[in-house]
């Protein structure tokens, strides 16, 4: 083998190119970026999206991501380009730390991504074939939806606190198991 395909082209050359570029892109990946009021300005696209300025670029969009959102929504939420590789282009370290309005801004964004009625209500619950048919109540007005009786379909996330996540991926919160009446507590016994 002479080192170059069949179009004449030098394979050492575009080993040694793609390991460069590897090499820039895992450090680039690697490296931790703290988004702040020093050092970006969010601010709302005419489509009611998110755009961000920082010292070195300009993001058209961008997408809100939480690390930890079940347990700290308001820290560590990684803002990622709005492309298919949704590469991270930095970390808000706190909420709270950014001006009042990009604070707004972003809590918008991560209410229209992590949608999660919470049940208030729990009407009924009929087991079929391997099936929860589940008929609530919730913060968005009556839904009925239906969970895999096997499997993590009602997860734990405290002695109360119950996510439950149906057969679509559409996930749901009882916020307090407790909170909810006798009659509905004992239609939820069977599943969790």
């Amino acid at each position: 083998m002479n080192g170059h395909d069949n179009n004449g082209i030098d394979l050492l050359d575009l080993q040694e190119f793609d390991e460069e570029a590897l090499k820039k892109e895992s450090e680039e990946l690697l490296e931790m970026r703290f988004l702040s009021s020093d050092n970006a300005v969010f601010s709302r696209t005419p489509g009611g999206f998110i755009s961000l300025k920082t010292k070195d670029r300009e993001y058209a969009r961008v997408g809100v991501y939480l690390t930890f959102p079940l347990t700290n929504p308001e820290e560590f939420i990684s803002i990622r380009e709005a492309d298919e590789k949704a590469k991270e282009i930095g970390m808000v370290e706190k909420l709270s730390q950014l001006p009042a309005d990009q604070q707004e801004m972003l809590r918008e964004q991560i209410k229209l991504r992590y949608f999660m009625p919470v049940i208030t209500k729990v009407l009924d619950v009929k087991d079929e074939y391997g099936y929860a048919y589940w008929n609530v109540v919730t913060t968005f007005g009556a839904c009925r939806f239906t969970t895999q009786m096997s499997g993590n379909a009602v997860i734990h996330l405290s002695d109360s606190r119950l996510l439950v996540t149906d057969i679509d991926g559409n996930r749901y919160e009882i916020p307090d198991f407790y909170q909810l009446g006798v009659m509905e507590r004992k239609k939820l016994d069977l599943f969790i």
